[in-house]
């Protein structure tokens, strides 16, 4: 196991001293440590290509090259950016890369990473990025790579799972009361009983399949976007053209930030069945309590920039009852429910698969029709 602290400063030692990325559980350790060390250089971004982005704005003004982090899952955000902005036939941006291996063959993990996984190295090495394994031999490794981008190349270092130590990390605390477990069981509960619930990766979808496990209301209403991270939405507003149910998604800050721009294309083309409720603690929880910009910006001002008539916020749970009675009422709407960090150390995972919450939910669907 490397001493992460260890790690950072071998980093710095080398020249590595501006990061920009998205948040991983295997990079948690890493990413607590780095930001304590390197502050504002030490950025996370809404999503994989815009940190791409940033590290490249970093090499044009000061010449050096960035650090961009991610999980693996992560990889697609970044190959647009990395293949027509970063590549050596293009502006040949170099940079160092640290990528979480989520779904490491052999190595047991969740299905959502299984495939990711599986193709990790051979994604990098068909963009022509050279890649290592991280291990004990980091210095030597972190020097290789000082070389490698000096050169003006791009290469990654592939970590595994407990490759680096704990680090603690004080993750800052809001003033909000209500949880996220707390809010969903409130909207689940005030919603009617043919509704359709979308649920963000992470968390979320991880509280809700308890929720319907204790109440026992069966998971057929139900679409756990476990992976795909930002797209919760979209699979919603999708759903919403073809059933004459109320659809509600329920998205996390991160989520919401990661794609944006699918806001206003979903509020303009979704129907009026379309409830958009992001749940904001300001973090990135699932993978360790990095900070968003949840906090820092109006995410109701935006939802109604992005084309929604009918936007709404709670930070309590009377407000959050009162509003879900309203969205229920007005047709298309949006909410942003603000909550606390944390969850319960007992929270468990989805025991159903994908393909079974899948075909629960088409089979529930499966009798109706909507005249397009």
């Amino acid at each position: 196991m490397i001493d992460v602290q260890s790690f950072c400063e071998c980093l710095k030692e080398n020249g590595f001293d501006f990061f920009a990325g998205v948040p991983d559980s295997l990079l948690s350790g890493f990413c607590a440590c780095a930001g304590e060390i390197f502050g504002k250089r030490f950025i996370i971004s809404a999503n994989e290509g815009n940190a791409v982005g940033l590290a490249a704005g970093h090499y044009l003004a000061e010449g050096r090259a960035a650090v961009v982090f991610m999980q693996n899952s992560g990889i697609g955000n970044a190959v647009n950016p990395l293949l027509s902005l970063a590549d050596k036939y293009v502006y040949n941006i170099p940079m160092l890369l640290i990528v979480g291996w989520r779904g490491e063959p052999k190595v047991k993990d969740e299905p959502q990473h299984i495939a990711q996984g599986r193709l990790t190295r051979e994604l990098f090495n068909v963009m022509g990025i050279e890649n290592i394994v991280l291990d004990d031999n980091y210095r030597e490794t972190v020097s290789y790579c000082a070389e490698t981008v000096g050169q003006g190349k791009r290469i990654a270092l592939i970590v595994r799972k407990n490759t680096f130590s704990p680090y603690e990390y004080n993750a800052f605390k809001s003033d909000f009361s209500m949880t996220r477990e707390q809010a969903l069981e409130i909207i689940t509960g005030s919603i009617g009983e043919r509704d359709i619930v979308v649920s963000t990766t992470g968390k979320t979808s991880r509280e809700l399949y308890e929720l319907r496990e204790r109440s026992g209301s069966g998971h057929g209403r139900d679409f756990l976007t476990v992976g795909s991270m930002g797209h919760a939405s979209s699979i919603a507003a999708g759903l919403s053209l073809s059933t004459d149910r109320d659809v509600y998604c329920i998205d996390g800050d991160g989520a919401f930030l990661m794609h944006m721009g699918a806001s206003a294309v979903n509020a303009d083309i979704s129907g009026d069945n379309y409830k958009y409720i992001i749940i904001n603690n300001g973090s990135h929880e699932s993978v360790g309590g990095q900070p968003t910009v949840g906090f820092k910006m109006c995410a109701e001002e935006v939802l109604r920039g992005c084309g929604f008539k009918n936007v709404f916020r709670a930070e309590s749970v009377d407000e959050l009852r009162s509003i879900i009675g309203k969205m229920r009422s007005v047709g298309k709407s949006a909410a942003v429910v603000y909550v606390k960090q944390g969850s319960r150390n007992d929270l468990g995972r989805p025991v159903m698969t994908p393909i079974e919450n899948r075909n629960a939910l088409m089979e529930e669907l499966s009798n109706e029709s909507v005249d397009l």
